[in-house]
């Protein structure tokens, strides 16, 4: 470990939750250097939702590399890109009768984000952003500026501008909002809220401690957005490739916003790569007008073209995410059943889930017994209060309830006695 403490910054974190050097990953386990598994319910924040080193993909890796093709091509055209929008039109888009335009915007989510927010002002010639409670959309400055953790916010160092925050779905004590204060701020002259170019939304806020957008209010919003002539911007980063069953999150509310961001597991296997999407009309972009050196990331193409072609040609992996997702539901709401309603609630969709521990401190505790028992659990929201659930996709049902029994064990463990101050 000297070598990490004396080179690398004091910005990592990840590493001091799971103190060990990993070395090995295979499907739904990572190893550690002395050969030890931990059963992996993170997926690398969501980017592995096919797994570690998926077999499939990673010879279509090798393949392509080992034939010498084109790694770096900046925004040039290549085979590799060919075939992936080819995949994606084919087997994404045209089934959902989305007709929307594809931009490769630099290698990260919040690279798409950025891209998103200056395009919905570039369109519509206003500057504010309205976003919602506890949402996380990235760590650059725009994308800061409209994610709400205070914590990452002060990160910024400048003032963050040109946003208004609203209350997410439930977030007024389980409420759900109806869009009249909203809707009062867009109307009154004297409410000091410019009138904005976009809205910007998960449908599932990952980060911000898995909390659940409604259909309905998801319909409601996409509705009020057409009424004031508001772009609606929907961020499937950590949501989208399959993470609560559809390809898209939104799908399951029959809304189509003007523009998506999707990063993570767009790639398949790990590898940096982040599309916008955006209606048609809105490509108002001027050649280079917003470009970056690693837009050609042809590695992550092919990967990406492989995951489509092998995930989603039919809906067997929604369906199957649906069944695991209950199974889920099921073994998390007996923990918390078994805790009590004082102590703990359960809250999520698909195969992203939360515990949500009620105690101070004890989902970050849960995460360390996890650990020490071989699961590598995240946790998340405002207080980090929420022991969050990200597994492969292609987790079996016998890994599933594995981890889910060391969940349990780890949670009965930690709040049988009080936390340590």
């Amino acid at each position: 470990m000297e070598i990490f403490d004396r080179l690398e910054s004091e910005v990592r974190s990840y590493c001091r939750s799971w103190p060990v050097v990993f070395n090995e990953a295979r499907g739904s386990h990572i190893f550690d250097e002395s050969g030890r598994p931990y059963l992996d319910f993170f997926a690398g924040a969501g980017s592995l939702n096919y797994g570690h080193n998926n077999p499939v993909l990673k010879t279509k890796l090798i393949e392509y590399l080992m034939a010498d093709s084109v790694v770096h091509s900046l925004d040039a055209y290549s085979v590799a890109k060919r075939d992936f929008l080819t995949a994606f039109g084919d087997i994404v888009l045209a089934p959902r009768g989305l007709d929307y335009k594809v931009q490769f915007p630099g290698p990260a989510g919040n690279n798409a984000v950025e891209a998103a927010l200056k395009l919905a002002r570039k369109y519509t010639g206003r500057e504010t952003v309205i976003s919602f409670t506890n949402g996380f959309h990235g760590m650059t400055l725009g994308a800061l500026a409209v994610t709400g953790n205070s914590m990452k916010r002060g990160g910024a160092g400048v003032p963050l501008s040109h946003a208004a925050t609203m209350p997410f779905d439930g977030y007024m004590d389980g409420q759900t909002p109806d869009f009249l204060w909203l809707r009062s701020l867009l109307e009154d002259s004297g409410s000091g809220l410019d009138a904005p170019a976009a809205v910007i939304v998960e449908t599932v806020q990952g980060e911000g401690g898995i909390n659940v957008a409604g259909a309905e209010w998801l319909r409601g919003l996409e509705a009020l957005c057409r009424e004031y002539d508001m772009l609606l911007i929907v961020d499937d980063i950590q949501m989208g490739c399959g993470r609560t069953g559809p390809f898209f999150s939104f799908e399951h509310a029959g809304i189509t916003p003007d523009i998506v961001t999707v990063s993570k597991s767009i790639s398949g296997y790990g590898l940096p790569l982040a599309l916008t999407l955006f209606k048609r009309e809105l490509d108002v972009w001027e050649p280079g007008e917003h470009n970056g050196t690693f837009r050609g990331p042809n590695p992550a193409f092919v990967t990406g073209t492989a995951a489509l072609e092998t995930f989603w040609r039919d809906d067997a992996l929604a369906r199957a995410t649906a069944a695991k997702g209950a199974l889920i539901e099921r073994r998390l709401g007996e923990v918390a059943d078994e805790l009590g309603p004082e102590e703990a609630h359960v809250r999520g969709r698909g195969m992203a889930w939360g515990l949500v521990l009620h105690r101070e401190g004890a989902a970050k505790a849960l995460s360390r017994e996890a650990f020490e028992r071989g699961l590598l659990l995240e946790t998340s929201g405002p207080e980090d209060e929420v022991a969050k659930l990200l597994p492969p996709l292609t987790t079996t049902e016998e890994e599933l309830e594995q981890g889910l029994a060391i969940m349990a064990e780890s949670a009965r463990a930690v709040m049988k006695e009080p936390l340590p101050a």
